[in-house]
């Protein structure tokens, strides 16, 4: 994996809005935003493992006999 800085909230809003098309959208600017925030969000509980194994997964979606 590449080895980077994280962009602070205001660099990666920045980033996320020069790489949008000039048509796009309030709703499609905040729809990337959400994204982002959310990714960052998994990211940041993976790297404190705060993550659940796959196979407790699709117990917990599947139910106990899965």
């Amino acid at each position: 994996t590449e080895n980077r800085i994280m962009p602070n909230a205001k660099d990666a809003a920045r980033q996320i809005i020069e790489h949008m098309p000039d048509q796009a959208t309030w709703d499609d600017i905040m729809y990337e935003f959400y994204v982002k925030q959310k990714i960052e969000t998994g990211l940041k509980a993976a790297a404190e493992g705060h993550t659940v194994p796959h196979e407790e997964a699709k117990r917990r979606l599947l139910g106990d006999g899965a």
